[in-house]
């Protein structure tokens, strides 16, 4: 059993030697002797002295021989570095002495072969079991110093990062606020170039366009001026022409004249004298019977007073009857006739007058109106949606008419000469009632007698059987806005009783009003309106319309009309007029040139033609002779609305 433990006892000093060889290479500063019990591997010298007495007392004394530890020896060579000294010749390089190994095999000679072998071994297997375990602790707190040696470089690292992290951060920052300033800075600098830039070119805009303007003012005036000059020429060359022709003619006549004076001369003679003789003998005779008379009367006092008195009793009964008359005409006429506001009416001045006038006209117009544009609505030429609204309000009035219903008062507003009173009254003849026409600027003239006369007006119109429309143009004369400063009292008063006699709705009169400036109208006038149709100026297609409708009306009808007995004794026919090449092509090409004319202007245009085809020697109307009317007009039109336009600027 001795040899079993002695070869244990030899392995496990094997195993440690490997083991602390191990340890010493991986930890060279690290002492594995530090307990009480101290055996150097392959070391001679004897392990220190037990503290317990008992434990020398049972092993013996073993010989101790100075030796040198290979581990102190391993350490100082790890530590400095230095090759270790061979003083005994009978180690190795390497510090292995077997002598050590001899004296270790004796030692455990001796143990086996003593009595206490077996406390020996177990006293040094619990020795190096000890050692083991404070190996072990070592290693794991050499473990846990190395775990907390690398966190506390992995903090250092995460704070030298962090640091490092707010210091790019920081960096990054300023860069960005300094990339930032630099592009305000640079986007400021360009924006004040921009801007200066763009001031330039406003500038340069500027001067262009005064420039550009300058110049079409100087070509203007100059067109204007050539213009001028051509038209004085050409009016210089007419009136030498007309002397000329005058001259002529005259010459002629004179020669005439004086070959025909002289039997002229003595017929007159002949019949001066024939004359005077007669009317000599007539008079002669007159004064003889007066002559007669007289010498009656003055000789015969009855036959003078009765004279006398017949004379005073006639010149009275003249002057009463005469009197008389007026007083009850003005009488009648206020009663019973039309006031004097209106300025045109369908009814006649009296109840019984004009009956079968009016007939006639209305069953002549119907014929005219069916005739007319297949429209219904005569010589008034309106836009498709407006002339639709008039059918529309027409065939109302006419129901409210035939339902006792109460009528809607209107308003037409629009520029001058777009066909408002035209409208009105066909209006008023479409739907059956009879129509009257006043105007805004006859009532300020009468004065205090405004309102006595707006209310025979409203009178008299209420004594219509049919209905009336009264048709107040330029109704802003005397409709305007009550606290106007220029305004009188009568004006306001007329107002106020217009506003009376149509605060309720009425089933007898429809008030339509028109105006240019609607704006102008006093608020409780706007109040009372039930119906605002505006008329604007004709388009393109209306001006066609327009220019055919007063072509057939000046041109191709004029001379057409057989005059009566008493215009054949006294008037010449008029002359017939002939049209030559004048297609719907032309008519098409003027209509687009008077854009911005009114229907008035229109009518106006073609009477200018009929004035220029009757000034012209053969009375024919051509595509040129129109084309200069429409020209000349066209340019009178645009000179006319810069006078307005220059006027207005300087009010």
């Amino acid at each position: 059993m001795a040899k079993t433990c002695a070869m244990g006892l030899i392995s496990a000093l094997a195993a440690a030697s490997a083991s602390s060889s191990l340890l010493s290479q991986t930890n060279q500063n690290v002492a594995f002797a530090d307990g009480p019990f101290n055996f150097p591997l392959f070391s001679s010298s004897s392990p220190s002295p037990s503290p317990s007495g008992s434990s020398q007392s049972s092993t013996g004394q073993l010989p101790s021989q100075p030796s040198v530890s290979p581990a102190s020896t391993t350490d100082k060579e790890s530590s400095g570095n230095v090759k270790a000294r061979n003083d005994n010749p009978r180690t190795s390089s390497a510090g292995f002495d077997p002598e050590a190994l001899e004296r270790g095999a004796k030692a455990l000679r001796e143990i086996s072969s003593s009595s206490n072998a077996k406390k020996a071994f177990e006293l040094m297997k619990k020795q190096e079991e000890t050692r083991q375990a404070e190996l072990a602790e070592r290693a794991a707190e050499f473990k846990a110093m190395q775990a907390q040696a690398e966190t506390e470089r992995q903090r250092v690292i995460y704070d030298e990062q962090k640091k490092l992290t707010q210091h790019q951060a920081q960096t990054k920052s300023q860069m960005a606020r300094y990339e930032d300033e630099l592009a305000r800075k640079r986007m400021q600098a360009e924006n004040e170039y921009q801007r200066a830039r763009n001031q330039e070119l406003v500038k340069l805009q500027e001067e262009s366009a005064i420039r550009q303007e300058q110049a079409r003012r100087a070509t203007e005036e100059q067109i204007q001026a050539q213009r001028r000059q051509t038209e004085r020429e050409k009016a210089e060359i007419e009136r030498e022409t007309i002397r000329v022709k005058a001259m002529a003619e005259a010459e002629g006549r004179a020669h005439e004249a004086k070959l025909a004076e002289e039997v002229n001369r003595r017929m007159l003679v002949d019949r001066a004298n024939a004359e005077r003789e007669k009317w000599v003998a007539a008079i002669n005779t007159t004064f003889d019977h007066i002559g007669g008379g007289l010498r009656a009367i003055l000789t015969d006092q009855n036959k003078l007073v009765v004279a006398v008195g017949g004379l005073t009793a006639l010149a009275a009964g003249i002057y009463t009857t005469r009197e008389g008359a007026r007083v009850i005409w003005g009488y009648v006429d206020r009663i019973l006739g039309q006031p004097s506001l209106i300025r045109e009416s369908s009814r006649g001045k009296y109840p019984w007058s004009g009956i079968f006038s009016r007939a006639m006209s209305s069953l002549r117009n119907g014929d005219k109106t069916s005739s007319k544009n297949g429209n219904g609505f005569g010589d008034v030429i309106l836009h498709p949606s407006l002339q639709k609204r008039i059918q529309q309000l027409s065939g109302a009035t006419a129901n409210t008419k035939a339902h006792q219903a109460p009528f809607r008062n209107m308003l037409f507003y629009g520029p001058p000469g777009t066909g408002k009173t035209m409208a009105a009254r066909e209006l008023a003849r479409k739907s059956g009632l009879d129509y009257a026409l006043m105007t805004g600027g006859d009532v300020a003239p009468l004065g205090p007698q405004a309102v006595t006369k707006i209310h025979q007006l409203f009178d008299w119109a209420k004594k219509s059987k049919r209905g009336l429309l009264l048709f107040i143009d330029e109704a802003d004369a005397f409709l305007c806005e009550r606290n106007k400063t220029y305004m009188s009292e009568a004006q306001r008063s007329a107002l106020n009783a217009l506003l009376f006699r149509t605060g309720d709705q009425s089933k007898d009169i429809v008030l339509a009003l028109a105006t240019n400036r609607p704006g102008d109208l006093d608020s409780a006038v706007a109040d009372r309106i039930d119906e605002v149709l505006e008329f604007p100026l004709p388009g393109e297609d209306e001006r066609f319309k327009l220019l055919k409708l007063y072509l057939d009306k000046y041109i191709a009808q004029a001379g057409s009309r057989k005059p009566g007995l008493l215009q054949n004794l006294f008037k010449k026919q008029q002359q017939k007029i002939e049209i030559k090449g004048l297609t719907d092509d032309i008519l098409r090409e003027a209509a687009a040139k008077t854009e911005g004319f009114s229907g008035r202007e229109i009518a106006k245009l073609m009477a200018s033609v009929q004035a220029a085809v009757y000034g012209s020697e053969n009375c024919v109307l051509d595509p040129s002779l129109f084309r200069e009317v429409v020209d000349y007009k066209v340019a009178e039109h645009q000179q006319r609305r810069k006078l307005a336009g220059a006027d207005g600027d300087r009010a």
